[in-house]
């Protein structure tokens, strides 16, 4: 490390502070959610602390010092009028931290302060014994990953959350990355809310699009998360177990990642078995570099899912060899934007 430091970063450990600190950051964000900052400067003309504070039933005290940092960190803005700080929302905090908005990550903000900030506290653990740290964090057997991650309606709703927020942000781009015009069945295994599917459904109209999940799941994507443009189905079914349906196309999207390699083959293969004559899958992972040096965003998410599940992320060819041996003729294509494999 210290060959890529500069004489300054040595003398004082600037960088090093900045990512102790990171942690907070993140909370003051997650917190501004949760209080609903964002939703009351989205709907108001710039308020004072004190008028925040009333609002929303904080102290003022504590109001004026988050809304501070969340100026400091560029978040909202402040002006003065009057020897009086008046705060309002940023372009970036209105549309993608005020739950009402159309590209709004609230669902994700959630997720990750109350699931998963509370799993990393374990992380040392979770490096020292292999495993996940579902048992430590919530008292549910590591084993069973996804009874945790669905430990109770409101778990499941905040998770749906977290992966409908990600497909609003990266759907449309990874539907267009190929095109998908010539599978005109298409079914999305672990599909959650449906929103994926949804975008190849408004991409390729032709096309039949399916939804297969769990059934506590699909009911509640039908039950919270429907729109009334809807063109997709939906199907209940274990993947891993339950009858597969026929398809030209098979979209894993971040669902290898969360397997370990046999598993990953035993779905691969029960795709083989039904996938029709020219199909193929479309996998959609965060890409690790070859050397393993990077990104620094999926390294993270690979000891997320350490930490959570019982996968990891890979490198590309890490996921080839996987399909290669999952003894199918599949149709497979790989295409790198923003670290994803397509």
């Amino acid at each position: 490390m210290a060959e890529h430091l500069s004489q300054s970063e040595l003398d004082y450990p600037f960088k090093l502070l900045e990512y102790f600190n990171g942690f907070r950051i993140s909370k003051i964000i997650f917190s501004a959610c949760e209080l609903g900052v964002f939703d009351l400067l989205l709907t108001s003309d710039p308020l004072s602390a004190g008028q925040i504070a009333a609002q929303l039933n904080l102290s003022a005290d504590g109001a004026e010092r988050l809304l501070d940092a969340l100026v400091g960190i560029e978040i909202l803005e402040v002006d003065t009028t009057q020897a009086t700080a008046l705060y309002s929302s940023t372009d970036v905090s209105s549309l993608y931290l005020a739950r009402g908005s159309s590209k709004s990550l609230w669902d994700m903000i959630q997720y990750q302060s109350q699931t998963i900030y509370p799993l990393w506290n374990n992380m040392a653990d979770a490096v020292r014994e292999g495993k996940n740290q579902n048992e430590k964090t919530f008292g549910l057997p590591s084993e069973q990953i996804f009874q945790a991650i669905y430990r109770s309606e409101e778990e499941m709703l905040k998770f749906m959350g977290l992966m409908n927020s990600s497909w609003i942000l990266d759907g449309h781009d990874i539907v267009t990355a190929f095109d998908l015009a010539p599978f005109k069945s298409i079914v999305d295994l672990g599909g959650c809310t449906g929103a994926l599917a949804r975008e190849v459904s408004r991409q390729y109209p032709s096309s039949a699009v399916t939804v297969f999940d769990l059934p506590s799941v699909t009911e509640a994507a039908q039950k919270h998360f429907t729109q009334e443009d809807d063109n997709i189905t939906f199907q209940s079914g274990d993947f891993f177990t339950d009858v597969l349906p026929l398809a030209d196309l098979f979209v894993l999207a971040r669902i290898v990642h969360d397997w370990p390699e046999e598993k990953c083959l035993s779905l691969l293969r029960r795709i083989h078995s039904v996938c029709k004559p020219g199909g193929g899958v479309l996998l959609v992972e965060a890409l690790l570099f070859e050397n393993r040096r990077g990104p620094v965003m999926t390294q993270c998410f690979s000891l997320n899912m350490l930490v959570q599940t019982e996968g990891r992320e890979r490198t590309s060819s890490e996921y080839i060899a996987i399909l290669n041996k999952s003894g199918g003729s599949l149709y497979v294509s790989v295409h790198f934007k923003w670290s994803y494999l397509l």
